[in-house]
């Protein structure tokens, strides 16, 4: 049951002032009652409010226990844990997520605003498996399920500067491999950026390259980042099998593609996730979820504003179409500059189309190369919509300003592909029988599966090789 303080006390604890304080209460941004003059108002509702705009920091903390009824669920530590869109899928499949460690300032308000129960760890790099342990209240002789995170992509994003594992993000992501495997969890589970699949463990810059400097290394050949990590991983033990997963194709109303790498400490290869939707019912699954299904019944919204500038365009927009549809004589000016770019540029002046899956979600509505503006209102897509399309229930809060909230649901992780995660680890938990599917279109692109990844990465450390020896041949 909730406690009462009084104004004084809230003003304190949020850091403002007591006339602040009493316009919260008057606006009803705080749980209070006027008792002979004086508000009494809600602890709870003071460390909620705290929380949802940062006055209050989200400190780290152990796991609160709970019922008998959550232990008996299988276990999972979350790393990277963001908004927690991947932690959502798999507590849905049955899973207890015992701990989070995320080091994003307004993530962290956000997991302690919505599972204060959860342990909360920061930056990953500072704690041992112990430490992991003993906040998830764990001994060593605890099985843990199911260790997951999605080390930050940007170091391999096809739209950075690809420095892989030379970057600090890159750094992390060995961090939390190395405290994965001494956790030895039943299963790990990596989540990444298609980048991942192409970039090298080491860059090494194109004017550093040719007959008069070393060879490059495995290390530096693309993937070789992946490379080096499975191998690890397999030194350790684990089998392991991976895709590059649409998430469309199991219920997300958005076209977003990540890899999903399963590992397993009893050293089989897991199965693929199985598929709950298809583009064209394939395997008589229904078909992908549009936009409409998810935002067509919102009614209030918070959002961002486009430049009168581009709103004169859009006004003459129609749902699902962009900048190539305007008159002619209008492209060039509403492009600019950007109009003489390669590429497609979808992007630039785009209205979704609501019988559509929407594109991936960025973390900003309105950049002009990725605008997501909505099918008919003359807005970018509005915080609600976010949440929606990346499948995170009404009620979840989001910390910080309007800002920090689209670039925590723009880098989560879609429930449903958490979900899918979720439940192949808690069947394969119970020994049940998958089938894998071999020839179904998994993501947009060929040849993204763990076996077909391999062979063509070890036909180019083969053709390397080759070439090495042409030249050191040639030059005697």
């Amino acid at each position: 049951m909730s406690t009462e303080i009084d104004i004084k006390d809230a003003a304190q604890r949020l850091n403002i002032s007591v006339q602040r304080v009493r316009t919260l209460c008057r606006q009803e941004d705080l749980i209070a009652r006027k008792l002979s003059g004086s508000w009494l108002i809600s602890d709870v509702s003071v460390e909620k409010y705290g929380l949802k705009t940062a006055h209050r920091v989200a400190e780290d903390h152990p796991a609160y226990f709970t019922s008998k009824k959550a232990q008996r669920k299988p276990v999972a530590l979350s790393f990277f844990s963001g908004a927690m869109g991947l932690d959502l899928g798999v507590e849905k499949a049955g899973f207890e997520i015992r701990l989070a460690c995320e080091i994003d300032k307004y993530c962290r308000q956000t997991i302690a605003l919505n599972r204060p129960n959860t342990a909360l760890l920061g930056d990953i790099s500072v704690y041992s498996a112990d430490d992991i342990r003993a906040a998830a209240q764990l001994t060593r002789s605890d099985e843990i399920d199911l260790v997951m995170g999605g080390p930050p992509c940007q170091a391999f994003s096809t739209a950075g500067k690809r420095k892989g594992f030379n970057d600090d993000r890159g750094n992390v992501f060995l961090k939390y491999i190395d405290l994965a495997l001494e956790l030895r969890p039943k299963y790990i589970v990596i989540e990444n950026v298609r980048g991942l699949l192409s970039c090298p463990m080491e860059h090494r810059p194109h004017d550093q390259r040719g007959s008069e400097f070393p060879d490059l290394s495995t290390d530096e050949l693309k993937g070789g980042a992946l490379n080096f990590v499975i191998k690890r991983l397999e030194a350790a033990g684990y089998g392991f099998s991976f895709n590059l997963y649409n998430s469309a194709n199991f219920g997300t109303p958005q076209i977003r593609e990540r890899v999903i790498i399963v590992c397993s400490r009893d050293g089989k290869e897991p199965p693929y996730l199985t598929p709950t939707h298809s583009e064209n019912g394939q395997l008589g699954l229904p078909g992908w979820r549009d936009l409409r299904s998810c935002i067509g019944n919102i009614e209030t919204h918070h959002h961002l504003n486009f430049p009168e500038k581009r709103l004169r365009y859009y006004r003459m927009l129609k749902p699902g179409q962009n900048w190539r549809n305007l008159p002619a004589d209008l492209q060039k000016e509403a492009m600019g500059k950007s109009y003489f770019s390669g590429g497609g540029k979808t992007g630039f002046l785009r209205r979704l189309a609501w019988n559509k899956p929407s594109p991936t979600l960025v973390t900003h509505p309105a950049m002009p190369a990725t605008d997501l503006a909505h099918p008919v209102d003359n807005r970018p897509l509005s915080i609600e919509e976010y949440k929606r399309i990346q499948e995170f229930p009404d009620s979840w809060e989001l910390a910080g300003p309007l800002i920090q909230q689209y670039k925590q649901v723009g880098n989560a992780v879609p429930a449903s592909l958490g979900l899918a995660t979720g439940r192949l680890i808690k069947g394969l938990l119970a020994s049940d029988n998958f089938t894998n599917i071999f020839d179904f279109p998994y993501s947009r692109y060929k040849n993204t599966s763990h076996t077909q990844w391999m062979e063509s990465f070890n036909k180019e450390v083969k053709s390397h090789h080759q070439e090495v020896k042409q030249i050191e041949f040639a030059f005697g």
